[in-house]
């Protein structure tokens, strides 16, 4: 699996990074990072995202060189942090590019370990049990022996801080922490990132008066176990430039007392919604699966094309099983 990696990227001049139309810390670190390591190996790198990456992650040196058009001169495509057809769907519907991911090699790199991969073309995988495709990313490094600079270890270690929470998940092992400390070792600095985060989570008192908005619109079902928020699309044309609103709430919400699964939906003109959810067990892949979405146990998302009314009644329904599942899982003797 690494071996094979090592050698279609061995085989590469020019790379294009693809990251999905969610990007996140792990996935913008890992993109960012490859951009780093390659490029010392003489590649030539276009880091890519079809969608601008949100305000709150311009802390990540590097975040203003990802490019929204697709370069098909490249002779290598690595998708970074996902493996499902549903979450690239801006890059496929793209002109060019589906043609382009259909004729040359592709390779996926993703920690997503929980389900079958859903891309529509060939693709080499590099999919493996990790909390962060950045954490994938240093040992594919270190197995084929390529140097990874201050730059790239600092964009690893916030990728691998971003989706464990600050290494606070449940999914943290010892091996977590030694890629840390390797990190460390090669220049990176948890004080240095988590200064560069808060600066860039300050909010305008703009945002602090529309927080207490979303916490005063927040429902609670199945007996207060899911808590569950609506942005609507106006509310995303006019704050989600300045401050993602469904990060502002969602931790606060799955921090309420009896509350296990927090989830928050945008809708969209076009009809799409997208869900994303934080949980306090596992069960968050589980519950955006029954939507054809995924993500990790404690943190996922999907995005589909139905009416609200429709979306959240289901939600109650996948929430309501996924929970019994787990409960059952978990009943002592």
């Amino acid at each position: 699996m690494f071996d094979a990696a090592k050698q279609v990227i061995n085989d590469a001049n020019k790379i294009i990074i693809i990251q999905a139309e969610n990007p996140d810390g792990d996935s913008l670190g890992s993109a960012l990072a490859l951009e780093e390591i390659l490029g010392d190996l003489g590649k030539e790198v276009i880091v890519y995202c079809p969608v601008e990456i949100p305000k709150y992650m311009h802390y990540i040196a590097g975040w203003d060189r990802v490019v929204s058009d697709f370069d098909t001169s490249a002779d290598l495509a690595i998708i970074v942090d996902t493996s499902a057809d549903v979450l690239i769907t801006k890059v496929l519907e793209t002109p060019g590019v589906r043609h382009f991911l259909e004729s040359n090699p592709v390779l996926v790199i993703d920690h997503h370990t929980g389900s079958e991969s859903t891309l529509s073309f060939e693709h080499t995988k590099l999919i493996d049990t990790a909390v962060a495709t950045g954490e994938i990313v240093y040992k594919l490094a270190s197995k084929a022996g390529w140097t990874v600079n201050k730059q790239a270890a600092e964009n690893l270690l916030i990728s691998i801080l971003s989706d464990t929470l600050g290494m606070t998940t449940q999914n943290v092992i010892a091996d977590t922490y030694f890629v840390a400390g390797e990190l460390t070792k090669l220049g990176a600095n948890v004080s240095d990132i988590e200064t560069k985060r808060r600066d860039y989570m300050k909010k305008s008192a703009e945002i602090l008066a529309y927080k207490a908005v979303l916490l005063g619109r927040i429902e609670y079902m199945l007996d207060g176990r899911l808590a569950y928020v609506h942005i609507p699309w106006e509310e995303i044309q006019q704050y989600s430039d300045k401050y993602n609103p469904s990060v502002l709430v969602l931790d606060e919400m799955r921090m309420v007392e009896g509350v296990d699964v927090a989830v928050a939906i945008k809708t969209y003109p076009d009809g799409k919604l997208t869900g994303k959810l934080r949980s306090n067990m596992p069960v968050s892949g589980n519950i955006a699966g029954y939507f054809g979405g995924g993500g990790h146990d404690y943190a996922a998302g999907f995005r589909v094309y139905e009416s609200i009314d429709k979306i959240t009644s289901e939600l109650v329904t996948a929430a309501d099983k996924a929970l019994k599942e787990y409960d059952d899982g978990h009943k002592t003797s």
